[in-house]
């Protein structure tokens, strides 16, 4: 099984490629294929996660990055902003590893919920994420944050009747 480690300045140039690699699924979804195309975060995106959040890259027997998990926190909980796995490697247990070691590190520093949008109805994404206890969140559940964060991503052009949050509680 891949090793994960904290994020190095070394690895942050790779990350966009594993992002870019990772959003080919999107491709077998005809109204979502344009997603595979679109933007990832830059490396200075990254270092931002790395300088003040968690970002955290699983890596291969090289101790080349393979797939990345990158969060924030705010207020009391730990948001996802984004995982992605080489595309090579999706289906093997990588993602939910990194979203398993994440939940633990928001146990640990006593976060009382792991947060993060996505989109509703792809198995790799709601469906991927209710599997380990998160809960769909209903338009009258959104706090302030949740609530910003989706109309950004719709501003920015993703679907809004795609989208959903999702809060898993930890306390």
């Amino acid at each position: 099984m891949p090793l994960i480690r904290p994020t190095r300045e070394s690895d942050l140039s790779l990350l966009p490629a594993i992002e870019r690699s990772s959003g080919e699924v999107f491709r077998t979804v005809p109204e979502l294929a344009w997603i595979a195309d679109d933007d990832v975060q830059s490396a200075e995106a990254h270092r931002e996660f790395l300088r003040t959040g968690l970002s955290v890259v699983m890596v291969d027997a090289s101790d080349r990055p393979i797939a990345f998990l990158c969060a924030t926190v705010a207020d009391d909980a730990m948001h996802i902003w984004q995982l992605a796995v080489e595309a090579e490697r999706q289906g093997q247990g990588l993602g939910r590893t990194l979203m398993l070691a994440a939940i633990a590190h928001a146990r640990v520093t006593s976060r009382a919920a792991v947060t993060l949008t996505t989109f509703r109805d792809l198995a790799w994404n709601e469906h991927f994420y209710c599997k380990l206890g998160f809960v769909t969140l209903d338009a009258g559940e959104l706090d302030p944050r949740l609530a910003e964060i989706l109309a950004n991503e719709a501003a920015h052009g993703l679907p809004a009747e795609r989208r959903c949050a999702m809060r898993l509680k930890l306390a």
